[in-house]
């Protein structure tokens, strides 16, 4: 048995909306997703480590006119 937290179960107004993963791999690589989160390491509440992590995920092909436009500015 599985519980659907009551915010996440679609209601009667809204039909329920299925999505194939290779549209929602689409769908991120071509606009790009940006992953972020902080973890911290502490022992009786002092701080030992940090580390923040940014991760970009995207399609080489969207990214590539922002590419070539750096690649001009920087030229000319």
């Amino acid at each position: 048995m599985t519980a659907t937290p009551a915010h996440l179960s679609p209601s009667a107004d809204e039909p329920e909306r299925r999505i194939a993963l290779v549209d929602l791999l689409d769908r991120v690589l071509a606009g790009g997703v940006v992953i972020t989160g902080d973890i911290t390491l502490s022992i009786a509440d002092v701080d030992l480590v940090r580390i923040s992590l940014r991760t970009l995920i995207s399609s080489v092909s969207a990214l590539e006119p922002a590419l070539r436009w750096e690649d001009d500015g920087a030229s000319g």
